[in-house]
C-alpha cells in the first residue's frame, strides 16, 4: 500500500486471479511471521507495548491487558485449541506509516494495527502471531484459514461481507492538513473550501470527493482550486511556501506527518476530518474473519472492553489517532454501499 495511493489501495476490490492456490508461494516469496513490537517474551505478564520501534511516530507505551476469560470462552474451539492468534498484516512491500511498517530496528513490524491485533490478543488470552503480506495475500490467508483475522486498515464494506465478517474499531477518515499557522478550518462544510488551493493525490478516494466539491462550488458561483504533485516532498514543498492552502488525505498519514513536524519550523496541523464513505455514512475500518469463523463476536467483545477500560483511548493516542475513535465495536454494521465498494 503506497502512501500517495492510500485510499485507493484500500478500497479497491479483491483480485480476481487470487486463488487459494498460490498462498504457499505468496507467503513464502511475500511475507511470513514477523518479529512484532513488544513480543510476549520480552514483555512483563499482562502487557502490552504498543508504540516500539516507531521511530518518532509514536509515543511508546506500556499497557497493562490481561485475558477475559468470560469473552475468550466464546472462541472458536479451533483457534482456542491451538492457543494463538494470527494476525494477517498487508504491510508490503513498503507499509504506511502510521499504520504498519518495518520498525527503526529494521526487522520489527510495528505499526498502530499490529499493535491493536496484539491488544485484542491479550483480552482472548491468545498469542499473537502476526504475518505480514502483501494486501492481496492477506485475503488470500484469510480464504485458507492460514490468517484468523486481519489488523490492516479495511474498510468495512458491503462487497466484502460476502466473504468476511467484521468488527470494527476505528473511524476510516479523511482529513485537511494546514500549516500550524494556518487559521483555517474545514469544520464539515465543503463551503469553507471556496476560493482556497487544495492539493490531493491523483486516483484516490480523496480526489474523487475533492472533485465532486468543487463541481458544487462552481455551481455556486464559487471556485475551488485543486493541484497535483508528484510525490509529498512536493506537497510539503508546496505548503510551506503558501503555494496551497491545505492538502486532503488520508487522516492517519496526516497524523503521522504532524506529529513528525511538531517541533520542526514547517509545523502543520489537522484542520479537519471527512468520511472516506462520504456524506451519508462514517466509514469504518474493521477486524476482518473469514465468513462465518465465529471469530467477529469474540473480537468485538474483547475491542469493546479494551474501550470501556481505557486502553484503547492510550492506543489511539500513542499514535495521534484520536480522532479515529469509535464509541462501541460492532459485528457486520452497514458498511460501504455495494455501488461504491
Amino acid at each position: 500500500m503506497r502512501t500517495v495511493n492510500f485510499r485507493s489501495t484500500l478500497l479497491r476490490g479483491l483480485s480476481a486471479g487470487t486463488a487459494v492456490a498460490t498462498l504457499a508461494t505468496g507467503l513464502a516469496a511475500c511475507g511470513g511471521n514477523s518479529d512484532a513490537a513488544g513480543k510476549s517474551g520480552r514483555e512483563a505478564p499482562g502487557t502490552v507495548t504498543v508504540g516500539a520501534h516507531s521511530n518518532g511516530a509514536a509515543k511508546e507505551t506500556a499497557l497493562k491487558v490481561s485475558e477475559v476469560k468470560a469473552i475468550s470462552a466464546e472462541l472458536p474451539k479451533t483457534i482456542a485449541k491451538k492457543g494463538k492468534l494470527v494476525i494477517g498484516v498487508g504491510a508490503l512491500p513498503t507499509g504506511s506509516v502510521p499504520l504498519n511498517f518495518v520498525g527503526d530496528d529494521q526487522k520489527t513490524l510495528t505499526g498502530a494495527e499490529p499493535d491493536f491485533g496484539r491488544l485484542v490478543a491479550a483480552v482472548l488470552g491468545l498469542k499473537p502471531e502476526v504475518k505480514n503480506l502483501t494486501w492481496e495475500n492477506l485475503f488470500v490467508g484469510i480464504d485458507s484459514g492460514k490468517v484468523d483475522t486481519a489488523f490492516s486498515n479495511v474498510t468495512d464494506t458491503e462487497e466484502r461481507k460476502k466473504k468476511y465478517e467484521f468488527a470494527t474499531y476505528r473511524q476510516d477518515n479523511l482529513g485537511f492538513e494546514v500549516p500550524k499557522k494556518s487559521t483555517w478550518n474545514f469544520d464539515g462544510d465543503y463551503r469553507n473550501l471556496a476560493g482556497k488551493t487544495v492539493s490531493v493525490s491523483r486516483g484516490t478516494n480523496q480526489e474523487k470527493v475533492l472533485l465532486e466539491w468543487k463541481a458544487k462550488l462552481k455551481k455556486e458561483g464559487k471556485d475551488l482550486t485543486v493541484k497535483y504533485y508528484p510525490d509529498n516532498n512536493s506537497v510539503y514543498l508546496a505548503l510551506n511556501s503558501g503555494k496551497i492552502d491545505a492538502h486532503f488525505g488520508p487522516n492517519p498519514s496526516i497524523a503521522y506527518h504532524t506529529t513528525h513536524t511538531a517541533s520542526t519550523p514547517n509545523a502543520t496541523r489537522s484542520a479537519g476530518k471527512f468520511s472516506g464513505a462520504g456524506t451519508k455514512l462514517q466509514g469504518l475500518i474493521a477486524a476482518t474473519s473469514k465468513k462465518d469463523s465465529g471469530l467477529a463476536k469474540p473480537v468485538s467483545e474483547a475491542i469493546n472492553y479494551l474501550i470501556k477500560n481505557g486502553q484503547y483511548a492510550k492506543w489511539l493516542a500513542a499514535w495521534n489517532l484520536s480522532n479515529e475513535a469509535v464509541s462501541t465495536s460492532k459485528v457486520n454494521p452497514p458498511g460501504l454501499p455495494l455501488d461504491n465498494s
